[in-house]
């Protein structure tokens, strides 16, 4: 690895067991004095770089089996680093998917099991402000860090990105974008031709761009802009930093300029089509990311992840058009714990660090990407309850089996709809049509066709003991679904509304002399 001396050392430290007994404290305060002392030149602890697809489907990437789309820029990152077979995210759709990912914390710990819903004076909606997100644990030991792209933790200013951490914000605080210039508006109808509510303007979806706390603009492909923004981030300064690379791409609305489209004339599907060129205009833009390393000379020292938050949609789901995404081979996607819900494409790639390329089969969780990157910054984490592992040593074969014994997955906006997956086997319930409860040997059925629930009944109270001790240290879900919280904040207005009108009406009249 590509440490100077002093810092490899450190991070040797707290990898051997016979050093747990150094306190923490110690070794944050020994390497904080390490990097001043060092000039920024010297500073040779990794850049990171997380890129995260939005509703991608398993089987929507050359290195995940499509023949249809194509992505040769993350096709590369795959081959030339280290594909995480079994990889997981912590929850089946956005907002709790990222929160996960940011803290490095299971988000039912802080009962944050919904999404956020765009509301910029609700100062409880949002991430909440005593959880440390990665930029935060990794600004304070000199990182400079950033987000583009997709927030969707809160709109309210104790929630925005610029308060959570990150020293650069470009993007937006919704859960959803349109993807052209021209459709950015500020006075959209709250409401559909049929009366119903517009999820997208609803949501802040047509709203301007903010960079840091100014409004900001685009004037080409959202995902373009994106990614040249991006590419600017990685060029500046001789500092490491961590970048957050959050495309709400290919999520709704189906956008794309045409002439990607045409690229896609042989899939018949036209809905398909456009979310075959919002892929490819993704892989682009990455591309245009690495670029950018590779003539900065960061490339090799960049530790870069790239994976979904959550399946793609799919037709039996909320969204009955959603026939766009494939999660071939796994059944189902976005919302459902089947493995199409929570298992994504996952790879990593640091030419620097990793001694391995190839294929990693044990599980991994978006929990390891704040762990592994605390740990190679060097960052305090005496009071973080991570719960990732450090992969590196996982990855470079330093450390063996499966970084993690058992993953656990709880929706609380529903009653009783919970998953648990060991090396082996996998023990859900969920009320789908096919699914309710069911336990899976992923072993020899690892895409959940043969329902075994009641045969193997020791198995089954094992993982069910283990998912109730994992349990016992969450709190219950604090927040609304959108739609249910859109309606109470229209209530509140319509009860304000006649609470003033009252008053109005029993206000006595003043005269004048």
């Amino acid at each position: 690895m590509c440490y100077s001396k002093e810092l490899q050392n450190v991070y040797c430290m707290q990898k051997r067991p016979e050093m747990k007994r150094i306190p923490l404290l110690f070794l944050g305060a020994l390497f904080s004095s390490l990097v001043t002392t060092q000039s920024v030149a010297e500073d040779e602890r990794p850049n990171i770089l997380v890129v995260l697809a939005d509703d991608l489907g398993y089987g929507d990437l050359g290195f995940t089996g499509s023949t249809e789309i194509q992505t040769p820029r993350i096709d590369r990152l795959a081959e030339e680093g280290m594909v995480l077979r079994n990889g997981y995210v912590t929850h089946p759709y956005c907002g709790p998917s990222r929160a996960g990912l940011l803290t490095g914390r299971y988000q039912a710990r802080f009962g944050m099991e919904n999404n956020c819903s765009y509301s910029p004076y609700d100062h409880h909606m949002g991430l909440p402000v005593n959880e440390q997100t990665i930029a935060d644990r990794l600004k304070a030991v000199g990182y400079r860090t950033g987000i583009i792209g997709k927030w969707h933790l809160g709109a309210a200013p104790p929630f925005h990105p610029n308060n959570r951490g990150f020293d650069y914000f470009y993007g937006f605080l919704a859960g959803g974008h349109c993807y052209f210039p021209e459709d950015v508006s500020t006075s959209k109808s709250l409401f559909t031709a049929s009366g119903q509510p517009d999820y997208m303007v609803n949501e802040g979806g047509y709203l301007p761009l903010s960079r840091n706390e100014q409004a900001a603009t685009f004037d080409e492909y959202l995902t373009t802009a994106m990614s040249r923004d991006a590419a600017r981030f990685v060029n500046e300064g001789d500092e490491p930093f961590f970048l957050f690379l959050s495309y709400n791409a290919p999520h709704a609305p189906l956008e794309a300029p045409a002439e990607t489209i045409a690229k896609y004339s042989h899939i018949e599907n036209p809905r398909r089509q456009i979310y075959a060129a919002m892929i490819d205009e993704m892989d682009r833009g990455i591309g245009m990311v690495v670029d950018a390393l590779a003539s900065a000379g960061k490339l090799d020292n960049t530790l870069i992840f790239f994976l979904s938050d959550n399946g793609g949609v799919y037709p039996e789901s909320w969204m009955p058009n959603a026939d766009w995404a494939s999660n071939a081979p796994f059944r189902r996607g976005k919302v459902a714990l089947t493995e199409g819900g929570i298992h994504v494409p996952f790879l990593v790639h640091w030419p620097a660090g990793l001694r391995k390329h190839g294929v990693f089969e044990g599980l991994v969780s978006t929990l390891d990407i704040a762990a592994t990157a605390v740990a190679l910054a060097g960052a305090e984490t005496s009071d973080a309850a991570l719960e990732g592992v450090d992969l590196i040593p996982y990855l470079n074969g330093e450390a063996s089996g499966s970084p993690h014994p058992a993953l656990f997955w709880r929706l609380e906006e529903a009653d009783h709809v919970w998953a648990v997956r060991t090396e082996r086997y996998k023990y859900l319930r969920q009320d789908l049509p096919g699914v309710g409860l069911s336990f899976f040997d992923l072993q020899e059925d690892p895409y959940e066709g043969h329902n075994l629930v009641g045969q193997l009944p020791e198995s089954q109270r094992e993982l069910a003991r283990l998912w109730n001790e994992w349990n016992q240290d969450n709190m219950q879900n604090i927040l609304q679904q959108a739609a249910q919280y859109q309606k109470s904040r229209y209530d509140f207005y319509e009860r304000l509304y006649q609470q003033q009108l009252e008053q109005a009406r029993t206000r006595k009249a003043y005269t004048i002399e």
